[in-house]
């Protein structure tokens, strides 16, 4: 017994000095590492709607606390500061909305950057430093939009771009590993997410990148002349089929379960499963956006409605332009201008986990009054205004046209 007491208490001072080193190399990193005499920029690339992060590799010693800066051009006078001047930032990124502003979507831990959701125009320069004006660090952030995005479904036969070649630069597609199979014990799907790059010789100096000569196509590094050519190439995403078994769980005593499986009997129905389910009620004709708990536009996310897959090869956004249920390129499930027949429960799995449900009820919506700023009602009146212009437009081409004819047959007579 007092050797057995003995060996837990020198484990715990083990943990204990394990747990103090390995805090002083956390702090040790800062100044193992040097910051360079001459500002780089690091080029890094990344797609809409996704989360990055951006270390502060170096600092000096006596600087506590950090300070971002976010600069869209290279020498332009309009700077962002990002920071709420402590060096720390509380932020849910649960709350965060597509297309607000990067001011309302960042946070700093640890001296490193966070930027939730980014969009296209937070690409630009992000330096760390001081209150002076100190800078230490600085990268070149290039986020990619989904928009017009190329997708290729390989089960299909369809292939991703080829590379192009010019005469003073390349342009190709760099793919990010496989994702794990969005689902399990059933046939799931996986994606494949390429980013843009160039290789030129002429790229600008003082942008470091991981391959010498090659960066991303939006990258500042890219000279003016060479941009156009970049934007025209688009990211891609390729997708295949998969099929992977689910991992076994601990089953309970026999017992156990036996008694939960009466439960589960007489308290649930037994074609659900047995996930986390949350009710919403929903108006009818009104559009509705659902996101899966905990999930992020790189992980590997599946929507299920009752028993029916929806899988990407037939819902992804852009396979049918008159689509009104589709799955966008950041997981998220839309659905346009709810109907009675969508009412039932939406399963989301996230990499390759059943993990929530959304049970969704659609109500008749009760009659109110509409004020000028409702998008329907400025909706409505962008339409008739069309419409009237449109027809007035006709009714003076057909009386301009009756005019000249006429003016012509008087001229004939004469």
């Amino acid at each position: 017994m007092e050797m057995g007491l003995l060996a837990a208490v020198l484990l715990l001072c083990m943990a204990d000095v394990l747990h103090s080193f390995a805090i002083e190399e956390k702090e040790d990193v800062f100044r193992r590492m040097v910051c360079p005499a001459f500002l780089m920029f690091d080029n890094a690339a990344y797609l809409a709607d996704m989360t990055f992060e951006l270390p502060c590799n170096c600092k000096p010693e006596e600087v506590s606390n950090v300070i971002w800066y976010f600069q869209k051009n290279m020498g332009g006078h309009e700077t962002t500061v990002l920071t709420d001047f402590s060096g720390n930032m509380v932020l849910d990124s649960g709350h965060i909305h597509v297309g607000s502003d990067v001011l309302k979507r960042f946070t700093i831990r640890m001296f490193s950057l966070i930027v939730f959701r980014a969009q296209v125009s937070d690409s630009g320069h992000y330096l760390c430093g001081t209150k002076k004006g100190d800078f230490f660090y600085g990268y070149d952030v290039d986020v990619q939009p989904t928009k017009r995005i190329t997708v290729a479904f390989l089960d299909i036969g369809q292939h991703v771009q080829d590379d192009y070649t010019g005469k003073a630069f390349s342009v190709f597609t760099t793919f990010w590993d496989w994702t794990k199979c969005d689902r399990c014990g059933v046939r799931g799907e996986q994606r494949r997410i390429g980013l843009c790059y160039m290789q030129s010789a002429r790229l600008h100096p003082r942008y470091r990148t991981v391959l010498p000569n090659v960066t991303s196509c939006g990258s500042r590094a890219v000279p003016a002349r060479l941009q156009r050519s970049g934007r025209r190439w688009k990211p891609e995403v390729a997708i295949r089929s998969c099929m992977v078994p689910c991992p076994q769980e601990d089953n309970p005593q026999e017992g156990v379960q036996a008694i939960a499986n009466v439960i589960y009997k007489l308290g649930q129905k037994p074609w659900l499963p047995r996930v986390p389910t949350q009710f919403h009620k929903h108006p009818l004709g009104r559009d509705l956006i659902i996101a899966c708990p905990g999930a992020r536009p790189e992980h590997a996310v599946a929507w299920d409605k009752d028993s029916v897959r929806l899988y990407r090869s037939r819902y992804l956004v852009g396979v049918n332009k008159t689509m009104r249920v589709f799955i966008d390129h950041g997981n998220h499930l839309h659905i346009r201008r709810v109907r009675i027949s969508d009412r039932g429960t939406y399963f989301c799995w996230r990499e390759g986990k059943l993990v929530a449900g959304l049970r969704l009820r659609v109500s008749y919506q009760a009659q109110r009054r509409r004020s000028l700023d409702d998008p329907e009602t400025i909706y409505i009146i962008k339409a008739i205004s069309v419409s009237y212009v449109l027809v007035g437009a006709i009714f003076i081409g057909i009386h301009l046209f009756r005019c000249c004819w006429w003016l012509l047959c008087y001229s004939v007579r004469i």
